[in-house]
């Protein structure tokens, strides 16, 4: 059996406007994703002959059995190409569960790259598309990697210029939330979009996403632009005050700019440099998670993690 070995990493949003909820029950939204170097380790093999019967063993045996995204985005993959075989993967998990820093996404998007350099002949580059749109909105950002716009439910992904590369500081608290239930507690508080809204959204997102090539030297990750948001931190701050107060701290420690990542818990605030990264990390001592510093990834970098 051939087996590949490589990294799968996490994302943060650089920012993440939320429109309104569509036909199909997704919330239309525009975000700008970006690959940070934490991240989870994937062995994946393919066997091809015996039973399809995918396997997957994973560091936290609570994530392990089929109804995991990796070992699904594996059987999809197959099964929507008429392959014979089965996957085995091997997944370390890095990344934390529920911070909104797309693990499982990652570790999906990971699988079916392998898997494209495993299988002969190769899976066409729509089909991975085709299939990770069905897994996950965020699977196929993780097909690219690098700085990417995201819109429609976040799956319609373009890459973006590579941006110059920043150290962030990572808060990861010891608390998980669920995407579902924060977009219902936006929808909650919030009136109802009108055109008019909607259109000034936009503008102010589009505004955000443009500055980097109007100023010389900055960078999307350096922006401090009102309309450069996240809109999950409305509800999420309400419900978990203690995140916005380390928020705070961050822009306290020198971070140019803090946020929360997708509907979080994970909060990140971004320095020019690795050492006033480790200098502000020396703050963070009494929080209640795991707190990381990590760099932003490049598209060609993000491209090399996997080997024979």
């Amino acid at each position: 059996m051939r087996v590949l070995s490589g990294r799968a990493p996490a994302k943060v949003n650089l920012a993440l406007k939320i429109l309104e909820r569509r036909a199909d029950g997704f919330h239309e939204l525009r975000t700008v994703f970006q690959t940070i170097s934490l991240a989870d380790r994937l062995l994946v093999g393919l066997g091809r002959g015996g039973p399809a019967q995918d396997r997957l063993s994973c560091s936290d045996p609570t994530l392990e059995g089929p109804r995991n995204l990796a070992a699904r985005a594996a059987r999809a993959l197959l099964d929507a190409g008429g392959w014979k075989g089965a996957a085995a993967i091997t997944l370390e998990k890095r990344i934390p569960v529920g911070a909104g820093l797309g693990g499982g996404s990652s570790d999906a998007a990971a699988v079916l790259l392998a898997l494209r350099r495993l299988l002969k002949p190769a899976p066409p580059v729509a089909l991975l598309f085709e299939v990770a749109a069905s897994l996950g909105s965020d699977v196929p950002f993780f097909l690219v990697g690098g700085t990417a716009l995201g819109i429609g439910r976040g799956e319609e992904v373009y890459p973006l210029p590579d941006q110059p590369r920043k150290w962030l500081l990572l808060l990861a608290p010891d608390l998980q939330i669920a995407t579902p239930d924060a977009y219902r507690e936006l929808a909650r508080g919030r009136p109802r979009l009108t055109a008019a809204s909607r259109r000034n959204i936009i503008n102010g997102f589009c505004s955000g996403v443009s500055v980097s090539e109007d100023r010389e030297g900055e960078s999307l990750a350096g922006t401090p632009l009102a309309s450069f948001e996240n809109d999950f931190e409305a509800v999420v701050f309400r419900q978990h005050p203690a995140l916005k107060n380390w928020k705070g701290k961050l822009l306290r420690s020198g971070a140019s700019r803090a946020m929360l990542s997708g509907s979080g818990s994970a909060l990140f605030g971004v320095f020019s440099d690795r050492r006033q990264a480790l200098l502000a990390r020396a703050g963070f001592d009494a929080f209640p998670g795991k707190v990381s510093v990590v760099r932003t990834l490049t598209r060609r970098t993000y491209r090399s993690l996997w080997q024979s």
